[in-house]
C-alpha cells in the first residue's frame, strides 16, 4: 500500500524548524563556512520523528543544515527519538558539496566533509546519505568522471563505516538534464541509487526522466506543480506517480512541500493525492 511508503523531508517543514545552518565554500580560506538563519521554531528536530509518525508517515529524511549540533549526546538522543517514534530515518540529505569540482583542494575538502556526515548518519541510524553529484555544468564529461569516482569512494566509505548507503539525486547543475543525469549514474555504477525529484526536471523531459530513475530509486521526491489559483495540479502529480509505479518503483515517496500557506495542511494535501 502506498500509505506504508509515505515519507517526508525536513525541508517540507523548514519554516517550522526555524534554524538552518547553510554550508558554503569560502574561496578565500579554501574551506567550508556556515551561514546561520535562526528563526522562531514551532517544532524541533528532536520532536520531528514523533510528530511525523503521529501524522502517518513511515519514513523521514533530514537535511544536514537542520541539525543544530552533531555532538555525540545530541545524536544519541535523536536516534532514541526515531526508535521511540517507530519511524525510519531513511536519508540524511547532505545539501552541500561539489565532488565534481576541477579544484582538487575543494573536491578533497568536500569529500571529507561528506564523510563526516556519513559518520553522523551511522550514529543516528540513517539508512543512507544523499550526496549532490556536482555543481559543474551539465554534460561536462570530466566533471561527470570526477563525480562518479567520488561517489564510488564515498560508497566504499559508507559500507565500511556503519553500512550507510550513498545515493545521489537529479539535483543541481551536473544532473540538470536527463542526459547528464544518465551519464553520472552510468559512470557511478549500479551500486549507487538515486533520489528521483519531480521538481528538478526540465518539463519536457519529466516523463522520460521519471521512467529512467524509477527502477533505481532510493526515494521519490513528490514535489507538485501549483496552478495559478494556488491549488495543486493533481493531474500532473498523479501522472508522475503513475509513471514511477509503472516502471517498477518500490521506494518510499517523500512529500516535498515548498509553497505558501499552512505547512501541515499543504503537506497533507500532497499526501492525500499520493495515496489516493
Amino acid at each position: 500500500m502506498m500509505k506504508d511508503r509515505l515519507s517526508i523531508s525536513s525541508w517540507s517543514v523548514n519554516r517550522l524548524l526555524g534554524l538552518s545552518k547553510w554550508t558554503v565554500w569560502d574561496e578565500a580560506a579554501s574551506r567550508q563556512a556556515v551561514h546561520v538563519e535562526d528563526g522562531e521554531a514551532s517544532v524541533t528536530l528532536l520532536e520531528l520523528p514523533r510528530v511525523a509518525a503521529e501524522r502517518g508517515f513511515r519514513y523521514l529524511e533530514l537535511c544536514h543544515f537542520h541539525f543544530p549540533t552533531v555532538d555525540e549526546s545530541y545524536l544519541a538522543q535523536l536516534r532514541e527519538e526515531f526508535e521511540s517514534a517507530g519511524i525510519s530515518f531513511h536519508t540524511l540529505l547532505i545539501d552541500y558539496g561539489d565532488i565534481s569540482s576541477p579544484d582538487p583542494v575543494r573536491r578533497s575538502s568536500d569529500e571529507a566533509f561528506i564523510q563526516g556526515w556519513i559518520d553522523v548518519a551511522a550514529r543516528v541510524g540513517a539508512s543512507a546519505v544523499r550526496v549532490v553529484a556536482g555543481e559543474q555544468q551539465e554534460g561536462d564529461a570530466e566533471a561527470i568522471a570526477r563525480s562518479a569516482a567520488s561517489l564510488q569512494r564515498l560508497h566504499r566509505y559508507g559500507q565500511e563505516n556503519g553500512g550507510v548507503k550513498v545515493v545521489t539525486e537529479n539535483f543541481r547543475e551536473l544532473t540538470a538534464t536527463l542526459a547528464s543525469w544518465k551519464s553520472v549514474m552510468e559512470a557511478a555504477g549500479s551500486r549507487i541509487q538515486t533520489v528521483v525529484d519531480f521538481g528538478n526536471m526540465i518539463p519536457e523531459e519529466t516523463a522520460a526522466a521519471i521512467a529512467f530513475g524509477a527502477p533505481n530509486a532510493h526515494t521519490i521526491h513528490a514535489k507538485p506543480v501549483y496552478l495559478e489559483d494556488g491549488s495543486i495540479d493533481e493531474q500532473e502529480l498523479r501522472r508522475n506517480m503513475s509513471i514511477a509505479l509503472e516502471h517498477g518503483c518500490e521506494a518510499p515517496v517523500s512529500v516535498i512541500f515548498d509553497h505558501e500557506g499552512d505547512v501541515w495542511e499543504g503537506i497533507e494535501r500532497i499526501a492525500k493525492i499520493i495515496v489516493s
